[in-house]
């Protein structure tokens, strides 16, 4: 059955949507999945279940949030009963018969905050995350840290920084920093280069695919404070964003990078590493054909 794995959405060969999950065996759970999504079909190849319809993942989410609260039957009494005792009051939580409603600014860090409260999801239909009742005492817990992030992403907010920087050093180091992520290039080992075409993480941008290696040396005293974990015998690679089924069908490593991969800048990525890009992907990907269709 596999080991709950991140579930990626692919087309098939007839242009038909589906996307691939899995979750720990348990033949009553088959049992009540089967029943929720009963044109499912397990794929031996991938070792997953192949859900169809271009609503499959949210429909999935929403089913493996119930099937998870089953664990404890009755945490969303207990947290609609202690959110009427001691309730969070701010503009930016609402709630609903299902539960808790977030809306706020975008920001990376403000995401990775909210992921970290059981059963978080994104409604992309209506740009809120939705979080049970049942996680109330969590989302309690990192309550401060995402309304702090919030306010401090709302566009007056940014205004003031932006205001605040300008003509600095910080605001100069800024700007070369984004000139630089624009040229698409890389430096890496001359000795040890990664695969092309393959995904791999990097302490510089993250998990990218390197395209190519252009052979160009690496001049160090120009690029030493853009990359300060830079060395010398360095060329420079080009690379790209990975594709969403790029990042599904990547392996991830068993084993987290040690310091003389780090140190190198390019390693294979962990199974959290791809989780979190796929996430950014599969967003990339909806707001794309969301444009398209516009």
């Amino acid at each position: 059955m596999g080991d709950d794995s991140e579930p990626g959405t692919m087309t098939d060969d007839d242009g038909d949507e589906h996307v691939a999950v899995s979750f720990p065996f348990d033949r009553m759970t088959v049992q009540r999945f089967r029943q929720e999504f009963p044109r499912a079909r397990w794929s031996d190849r991938r070792k997953a279940w192949l859900v169809p319809g271009k609503t499959a993942l949210r429909r999935f989410d929403r089913w493996k949030a119930k099937e998870e609260s089953r664990a404890d039957p009755f945490a969303e009494e207990k947290g609609r009963d202690a959110f009427a005792f001691e309730p969070i009051l701010s503009p930016y939580l609402s709630v609903d018969k299902d539960g808790f409603r977030i809306r706020t600014p975008y920001s990376r860090k403000l995401v990775e905050e909210i992921r970290q409260v059981p059963f978080a999801r994104w409604d992309g239909d209506n740009k809120v995350w939705r979080i049970p009742f049942a996680s109330y005492d969590e989302l309690v817990h990192h309550w401060q840290a995402i309304e702090a992030e919030a306010q401090r992403c709302e566009p007056d907010e940014r205004r003031k920084r932006a205001e605040a920087r300008k003509g600095t050093e910080d605001e100069r180091n800024a700007r070369r920093r984004t000139a630089e992520r624009r040229r698409r290039r890389i430096p890496l080992p001359a000795g040890d280069l990664p695969p092309l075409n393959r995904p791999v993480a990097t302490a510089a941008y993250g998990i990218i695919v390197v395209s190519d290696i252009t052979g160009e040396l690496v001049e160090h005293e120009e690029v030493a404070d853009l990359y300060p974990d830079i060395s010398d015998d360095q060329v420079w690679g080009s690379w790209r964003v990975p594709s969403l089924e790029e990042l599904v069908q990547t392996w991830p490593s068993k084993s987290a990078p040690q310091d003389d991969e780090r140190q190198r800048g390019w390693w294979f990525p962990t199974i959290e590493e791809l989780r979190d890009a796929r996430r950014a992907a599969r967003s990339r990907e909806r707001r794309s054909g969301q444009r398209a269709s516009a």
